[in-house]
């Protein structure tokens, strides 16, 4: 499982899951004028609320998190699993919306006489709100994009440098903070040696595009882009899941026509069509 493919979304998915399994320790409900030493019943003593709104959501939840850290995520009679974890926290909140207005499930019959008031506990009020948060960021999730945004950033490879810089150790040139050739200083060319950035004498300029090998001799390799650029879908729709930026490393994995198959840091591949410019490691 990758964590680096939960998004924001799914970080308040788990947090109201985390608020809701403390909410159901709490008093299910509480009844007006009863003795301090009378012990209210938490959620979990309370069938009908453990079922439909306590597992009930954090069953949801765990669908919701567990399908999008997966490559590819199972689907459960042809529907998916993050969609089951979508319904079930629907599901969590009008349960819980529910007992909100009755929570002994079948009015009061405290002390016998019927006359106490019975109001709905800590726990179950906490609950509600948990599970609405829930629902609410399972839903908006694939339609905001503030919480489509990757909750964990990816880290940037630190061995080969950003696009149109000189790698590190490279042939010919010394390293950070290394005396120059002929005594000259850090990172200085000395007498009749190229400055940082000419080329070598007698080694073939850079294409602006990398060379693009034959089919069926593709072997994968690390590039960059020169500005950013969109990586759409495998299944040829338009529909961009990634957006490659400069100064990252990504791997090219296939290649098709013109066009790669790139996959990201997070495990996600999608299909880079504008190659040109891109440096390749």
């Amino acid at each position: 499982m990758n964590i680096r493919s939960l998004t924001r979304g799914d970080g308040v998915v788990i947090g109201a899951a985390v608020l809701l399994f403390i909410a159901s320790f709490l008093d299910n409900y509480s009844i007006d004028g009863a003795p301090d030493s009378f012990d209210f019943p938490n959620l979990w003593e309370s069938g009908p609320v453990l079922l439909s709104v306590v597992l009930a959501g954090l069953f949801g939840a765990a669908s919701i998190v567990i399908a999008r850290g997966l490559p590819q995520p199972p689907k459960i009679v042809g529907i998916e699993l993050g969609h089951f974890g979508i319904a079930f926290t629907v599901f969590a909140a009008w349960s819980a919306l529910g007992n909100i207005f009755d929570p002994t499930g079948g009015g009061d019959n405290f002390g016998g006489d019927g006359g106490s008031s019975t109001d709905a506990g800590m726990g179950l009020i906490l609950a509600l709100i948990a599970t609405l948060i829930m629902a609410g960021a399972a839903i908006a999730t694939p339609l905001v994009p503030a919480l489509k945004a990757a909750l964990v950033g990816a880290p940037r490879p630190a061995a080969p440098q950003p696009y149109g810089g000189q790698p590190p150790g490279g042939y010919g040139y010394p390293g950070a903070g290394a005396p120059g050739p002929f005594g000259a200083g850090p990172g200085q060319p000395g007498p009749g040696q190229p400055g940082p950035g000419a080329p070598f004498a007698g080694a073939p300029q850079q294409q602006a595009a990398a060379p693009q090998p034959p089919a069926g001799d593709f072997s994968p390799f690390w590039f960059a882009v020169p500005v950013a650029r969109p990586l759409f879908a495998e299944d040829g729709s338009q529909s961009t899941i990634a957006e490659l930026a400069p100064g990252t490393w990504y791997l090219a994995v296939e290649q098709r026509g013109p066009s790669l198959v790139a996959q990201t840091q997070d495990g996600r591949r999608g299909v880079l069509q504008d190659t040109s410019g891109i440096q390749r490691g």
